[in-house]
């Protein structure tokens, strides 16, 4: 008789049918997702317990397991950095404007680590690409990263840079047809121990999971919100719900829309030219004015600076992040 794989107990857990299975404990989605990581799992395994996962949603005690396993997976070295900003989604009809909110927070002293996938959906502009049309180097290597930081207190990382088997599981959704629970956690596993994130969700419902997994893994601060495109970016003529982390205690906040509905019917989409990765550079350089772009790099930035403790309230942080725009613009031209 064959004795069972040592990983078959996790696959069981789950697909026992809906009276006999259940979710899995923190502790036991550690141990199965560490063996995911070092390939101690056979494929037809791999398939199903991700899937099943898929299936019922991840819980809290499941994402915090995930994040763990992970964890115990890298090795992450040693470089102090203020915000983990993960970057997993890709943008399709809007540019990724929140690279040019991350960029203002590091013009104002911020050390913002940004990682993420640099492409698995066709028709979507990644940070990778959005980055180069900046002209902003993108680290190879954790070295790289610290040599960003000290020179620009900004830097990217691909994921398949400092954990290559996680992009490896990412990269499974081409033979899944869906996105997998890998997909949902890799933006929380925060690689350099930031005490701040800034998440993002597509659905409102995981805005919960990820503050309730935050608070499990003891993360200091954490904002979660439904973002544009599954980026961390806010909608600027929309009200925006935060879940949020703070000293310990989890909460929800409503902020209001920056800037009124009108404007959305002015606000370019793809496929006349608005995705031009280039329109990021005018943008950020002030060769071309857009008040939607500019209402979302401010407005993405104020969550920050909000999270960061800068302000006390939506009003000061938006103050302060327009504040941080305006004054860049005006060096720019007395320069």
């Amino acid at each position: 008789m064959v004795p069972e794989h040592p990983f078959a107990q996790y696959v069981r857990i789950l697909g026992k049918g809906p009276n006999l299975s259940r979710a899995l404990t923190a502790a036991e989605t550690a141990a199965a997702v560490r063996m995911m990581m070092t390939g101690e799992v056979e494929p037809v395994q791999l398939g199903a317990f991700l899937c099943l996962l898929r299936v019922k949603t991840e819980t809290p005690q499941e994402v915090a397991g995930f994040v763990r396993g992970i964890r115990a997976a890298l090795s992450s070295p040693g470089i102090a950095v203020d915000l983990d900003w993960p970057t997993y989604a890709g943008k399709a009809r809007q540019l990724p404007w929140y690279l040019l909110a991350a960029l203002l927070l590091a013009e104002g002293g911020v050390r913002v680590f940004m990682h993420g996938v640099e492409s698995h959906t066709p028709g979507r502009v990644y940070a990778r690409e959005a980055l180069q049309a900046l002209g902003i180097p993108v680290a190879s290597s954790w070295d790289d990263v610290a040599a960003h930081l000290g020179a620009n207190r900004f830097a990217f990382l691909p994921l398949e840079k400092f954990a290559p088997r996680l992009q490896e599981i990412l990269s499974l959704r081409s033979l899944l047809g869906v996105r997998s629970p890998v997909h949902t956690v890799a933006r929380q596993v925060n690689p350099l121990d930031a005490p701040c994130q800034i998440l993002s969700v597509t659905h409102p419902p995981y805005r919960p999971v990820h503050r309730d997994a935050a608070l499990l893994l003891e993360q200091p601060r954490m904002v979660v919100f439904k973002g544009e495109g599954g980026e961390a970016e806010r909608r600027p003529t929309k009200p925006v719900e935060i879940a949020y982390v703070r000293h310990g205690q989890g909460g929800e906040e409503h902020w209001p829309a920056v800037l009124p509905d009108a404007v959305q019917s002015a606000v370019p989409q793809s496929g006349d030219g608005a995705m031009e990765p280039a329109r990021l550079g005018r943008i950020w350089r002030g060769d071309e004015v857009d008040a939607y772009a500019t209402a979302t790099i401010t407005g993405t930035a104020a969550i920050a600076l909000w999270l960061l403790g800068r302000a006390e309230n939506a009003e000061r942080a938006q103050t302060l992040a327009t504040t941080l725009w305006n004054e860049r613009n005006q060096k720019r031209i007395a320069a």
